[in-house]
């Protein structure tokens, strides 16, 4: 296993859409466990494949550092498809690893279905809320191009640019390797 470089706001990779996983391999098993050991070194809960410039469409996460989530096992999701989405909608404070130091209030369904594939490519379905909802939602965006600055009002947006461009131009501070420009 190795720590991989995290991609961040400006990387190319984070805008294109991913493509579909058609075989769980010895390769794809190394870079998820890179994955979470890059994720657990950045003290993260949830790490898309194109945060560490993998095309590919799955993501992992792990909520066991939150309080209340401690018995829950980590999780890969290949290929997930948000099947459901609740009307009833929460806000919460989002912040992303490809994003260092930047936060924001984002507006989610509290309850979804999500239906994916594990690692032994067996089809699952799962419902979740709140937390666990808004991380899988925020790893999915990331699967089809979106992250933070797309899911705020325009006003907030644009009190963001700042804070946007020293991300890009890799002038903030971070605790784990980022990749060069």
């Amino acid at each position: 296993m190795s720590i991989f470089p995290i991609t961040i706001y400006g990387d190319k990779i984070l805008r294109n859409i991913a493509e579909p996983v058609k075989q769980v391999n010895d390769e794809m098993i190394f870079n998820i466990q890179s994955m979470f050991e890059t994720m657990r070194n950045a003290d993260g809960i949830g790490l898309a494949a194109n945060q560490v410039g993998l095309k590919d469409k799955y993501f992992i996460i792990d909520l066991q550092p939150v309080e209340g989530y401690e018995k829950m096992k980590p999780l890969i999701m290949i290929n997930p498809e948000i099947i459901e989405e609740s009307e009833e909608q929460i806000i919460m404070d989002e912040g992303c690893l490809s994003l260092p130091r930047l936060r924001a209030e984002i507006e989610r369904p509290k309850i979804i279905k999500v239906r994916y594939i594990d690692t032994d490519e067996k089809e699952q379905e799962i419902e979740a809320d709140n937390l666990f909802a808004r991380v899988i939602l925020h790893e999915y965006d990331h699967l089809i191009g979106k992250m933070i600055p797309d899911r705020v009002e325009s006003e907030i947006k644009k009190q963001m640019q700042n804070d946007l461009l020293r991300i890009m131009k890799r002038e903030v501070d971070v605790d784990y390797p980022i990749t060069e420009k």
